[in-house]
């Protein structure tokens, strides 16, 4: 498996990945099916600093993380918000804490201070592999989403790099 910076050829992937976890997991509150040409914009505001990787296997992105920016207001620069997302194919087979490694490293590279992340309760795989890299559970917004017919919580999650 390669773990490296994502590049635009990689966005078909990308947005496949993604759209399967919206439309079949709480993973993401994303209800929608994300465009192409959504994810082309979405790409374009990370620039260097704010990372996108990849995980490739055979040819083939199998995953991906990014950090994302946590709110346009300035005093907010240097607080990025993590997005993971694994191919239904490759899930539990150690692509999930590869990606969250690389991208915590580019995240530290590229200047950035805090890492947030957002967990749907019940996930209890990511909340444990979140907490094995230093992310510490500093609280849970309750009922925020609604999705497939259930009001969910979410835990929060902050790692200082």
């Amino acid at each position: 498996m390669i773990i490296r910076k994502a590049q635009a050829g990689d966005l078909p992937a990308i947005v496949d990945i993604y759209n399967e976890a919206v439309l079949h997991t709480v993973a993401t509150f994303d209800t929608v099916p994300r465009t192409l040409e959504q994810q082309e914009a979405w790409f374009k505001q990370h620039g260097d600093a704010y990372p996108v990787i990849v995980a490739e296997q055979d040819g083939t992105v199998v995953g991906w993380a990014s950090l994302n920016q946590y709110s346009d207001r300035l005093a907010y620069a240097r607080t990025s918000e993590l997005s993971l997302y694994i191919h239904a194919g490759h899930r539990g087979q150690g692509t999930g804490k590869k990606l969250l490694e690389a991208v915590l490293a580019a995240g530290r590279e590229a200047g950035l201070h805090t890492v947030l992340s957002r967990i749907v309760e019940g996930n209890d795989s990511s909340i444990h592999i979140h907490h094995v890299y230093g992310f510490e559970t500093v609280g849970t917004m309750r009922q925020v989403g609604f999705k497939f017919g259930r009001a969910l919580d979410v835990i929060l999650l902050q790692k200082m790099l």
